[in-house]
């Protein structure tokens, strides 16, 4: 990844850094820019801030150990004030594809528990029409093909055609998530309709969750090369 990328992901890390307040309930995303916010919560806890944290997967919350931030989960924080986070996509009214990095069941389950999430990216993640980014589903191993058959159908009936593919690693091992899922890969393009997708997504019961966020980010900022831009309002908070 090009240094510049990297610098302006630091730079939305740091201005997202600067909504934290003493004593506040975090939640911590996961993924490459995730990771700049995470260093700069690290750095500020170091200075002396005083706040306790909930990560959104297991490579989250050992980094969030090596520098010493204090954690919490949600059974004993059932509310936070903050969750920031990154996107794989956003589009203008703030609709995200998420789950580029497997962890979305975590990362959404923390979001929809925080009365703000607010997005940091790179100007490459901003899109007119969501689904260039392949959506992730999360599914259960039990039941795939039939589970795979119904996601296919969805889509077709909703102009979401493409090839729906097994998250796979490196080693070409099934990819399985911090609970034991797997991933789904759907390059289905343009998505005409994200949120008659999201409905008829959790309608399916081999179905864990989707990568479709709506409805739950406050405000995106946007790095590029001329600074931070500021999609929505970082300072209003959700009913939850």
């Amino acid at each position: 990844m090009s240094q510049s990328i990297e610098a302006a992901k630091r730079r939305a890390a740091e201005t997202a850094a600067e909504l934290i307040r003493p004593n506040m309930r975090l939640g911590l995303g996961t993924g490459s820019t995730a990771k700049h916010f995470v260093d700069c919560v690290g750095e500020r806890v170091r200075a002396g801030l005083q706040v306790i944290c909930v990560p959104t997967s297991e490579a989250t919350r050992a980094q969030a150990e090596s520098l010493g931030i204090p954690l919490t989960t949600l059974d004993e924080t059932p509310i936070l004030d903050l969750t920031v986070d990154g996107a794989d996509e956003f589009d203008p009214a703030l609709r995200l594809i998420k789950g580029g990095g497997g962890a979305l069941l975590r990362e959404k389950i923390v979001a929809s528990a925080s009365r703000r999430m607010v997005v940091i990216t790179d100007s490459s993640k901003e899109v007119a029409v969501l689904g260039r980014f392949p959506l992730p589903i999360e599914v259960v191993a039990f039941g795939l093909a039939a589970t795979h058959q119904q996601v296919t159908v969805l889509g077709e009936s909703l102009g979401c055609r493409g090839d729906i593919t097994l998250r796979k690693t490196a080693a070409g091992h099934v990819f399985v998530t911090d609970g034991g899922h797997y991933i789904f890969d759907c390059a289905f393009g343009a998505i005409p309709d994200p949120e008659t997708l999201a409905q008829g997504l959790v309608a399916i019961p081999g179905v864990v969750e989707h990568g479709l966020f709506l409805g739950l980010a406050s405000a995106v900022l946007v790095a590029d090369t001329a600074g931070v831009r500021i999609i929505g309002d970082p300072h209003t908070d959700r009913s939850i």
